[in-house]
């Protein structure tokens, strides 16, 4: 049981690192700068997805059950 809390509390200090800002690791650069832009993006830029890849929702949710309309191809299965 002992061991048990002792690694329970290892972990978590383990969880609670340090937060600073994202460089490359020593001998490695970032990417060079895209077609067309005057500056490489920075460490943060890189981590945020872009539109297509995170893309916002365009229609309303249904928030209650509504009665489906009658559906003329929902036909039953031939025998």
């Amino acid at each position: 049981m002992r061991g048990l809390s002792a690694l329970a509390l290892l972990a978590l200090l383990g969880a609670c690192g340090a937060r600073t800002d994202l460089r490359p690791q020593p001998g490695k650069e970032l990417p060079t700068a895209p077609y067309g832009a005057e500056e490489p993006k920075t460490a943060s830029e890189l981590l945020e997805p872009e539109v297509q890849a995170q893309p916002e929702r365009s229609i309303e949710l249904r928030t209650r059950s509504e009665e489906r309309d009658l559906d003329p191809f929902d036909l039953p299965p031939e025998d």
